[in-house]
């Protein structure tokens, strides 16, 4: 006589946290979708037959070893650098300055050269080497 009761087998699964997972991803993917391109618009521009590729127009500054000035290789004199690069950017739609600078130059002469190009309101860029250039030199 077998007085044992037997037991029924539940396969219920706790889902209550599936809720949570899934609003968390939910807010995770409306964030990260939001960030990818947050000032994107999309249009459809009208067509052209004759089409002209406007390109920035970069000039360099150069600044040699000895001092000297240049705008593209044109030497200039360091008291008339901000009147000739004034004239150089005139009529440019957003000009843009490569600075060379040569390295052992002090610093102030470059602070000197991006001063002139904030009163003028140019975009400064300076030009480095690549390390792997410099080690074939």
């Amino acid at each position: 006589m077998n007085l044992s009761r037997r037991r029924k087998l539940s396969s219920h699964v706790e889902t209550s946290s599936m809720n949570d997972i899934m609003f968390f991803l939910m807010l995770f993917f409306l964030i990260v979708s939001t960030m990818v391109n947050p000032n994107v618009i999309k249009l459809m521009l009208p067509n052209a037959r004759s089409g002209k590729a406007v390109m920035k127009q970069t000039i360099n500054v150069s600044v040699d070893a000895a001092g000297k000035y240049f705008i593209d290789r044109q030497p200039v004199a360091p008291d008339g650098l901000e009147q000739a690069l004034g004239q150089r950017v005139a009529g440019l739609e957003a000009p843009t300055v490569v600075l060379r600078v040569d390295a052992g130059l002090n610093v102030q002469k470059l602070v000197d050269i991006l001063e002139i190009g904030n009163r003028l309101k140019i975009k400064m860029v300076m030009a480095t080497q690549s390390q792997q250039a410099a080690g074939k030199g």
